[in-house]
């Protein structure tokens, strides 16, 4: 489906794909026929794997290793994916990390690592993409991962938090800054998610029970790259600065949650 303004989109980068919603968002991407930048920041053979699925499907891939604390020299990166690829049609940025320390506790360092890592890293990212793609003149699409910690807190994720619900606002800003170029911004929200970052690796999240979860269970990553994959294609034409829950229902259940909480060990977690 081609959207009114002609939107064909030919080259990818997907931030953090080495594992995870990363990975399972750049396969769906390459399966939708685009050719695909990886990036890594630990896990080289991870990014090689993904390539290799890639690879399996006829599509081309571009790997290169990235520090999204190294602020600086982040766009760098981005700038040599879309040079090898031909372009960056659809920007994902996916990468990010937690740190899990309370407010009280946090230093000064791990506030900076996590910000830097979440928010600051992916406006230099996404900056360097949206400069491609308006140069180009052919519209695009960036996709923000952020996370139910966009719009709600947790405890111990002060720094976390902050880096999230920046993130979801700079896209809103994307969002009505570029339109005028045909270029679409928004974010995608996961809950818990069956992947490394959540210490999940290779589970099946239908067979683990979490009844604070409306559907009952952790996502599935391939679940989170399939509304990823919508946002990044012609068919989303008319979806900008939104951002899309996949959670299973959780952020509905505040007040419910609230009402049959019969403890304070929440406190603690």
């Amino acid at each position: 489906m081609e959207d009114t303004t002609g939107f064909s989109p030919a080259t990818a980068i997907v931030t953090g794909s080495d594992s995870g919603i990363g990975r399972a968002t750049a396969v769906a991407l390459a399966r939708s026929g685009l050719d695909i930048g990886i990036t890594w920041h630990s896990d080289r053979q991870g990014a090689q794997e993904t390539a290799d699925e890639i690879g399996s499907l006829g599509r081309r891939t571009a790997i290169r290793q990235l520090d999204t604390t190294d602020v600086a020299g982040s766009a760098a990166v981005i700038e040599a994916l879309a040079e090898e690829l031909g372009g960056v049609d659809v920007f994902v940025n996916n990468a990010g990390k937690g740190d899990g320390v309370k407010f009280l506790d946090l230093d000064v360092q791990t506030w900076m690592r996590t910000l830097d890592t979440n928010l600051n890293g992916a406006f230099v990212c996404m900056q360097a993409a949206a400069r491609h793609m308006v140069k180009a003149g052919r519209g695009g699409r960036i996709i923000a991962v952020t996370s139910v910690h966009e719009a709600q807190p947790r405890v111990g994720a002060a720094a976390y938090d902050a880096s999230k619900h920046g993130l979801g606002g700079l896209v809103k800003t994307m969002a009505l800054e570029l339109a005028k170029f045909g270029i679409t911004a928004n974010s995608v929200a996961p809950g818990e998610i069956a992947t490394p970052m959540t210490g999940q690796t290779d589970q099946d999240p239908t067979k683990t029970e979490r009844p604070g979860i409306p559907l009952g269970r952790p996502g599935d990553a391939r679940e989170v790259a399939a509304v990823i994959a919508f946002l990044a294609s012609p068919a989303s034409s008319y979806v900008t600065g939104a951002s899309w829950a996949v959670d299973g229902g959780v952020l509905q259940m505040g007040p419910q949650a609230g009402s049959h909480i019969d403890g304070h060990d929440w406190r603690e977690n």
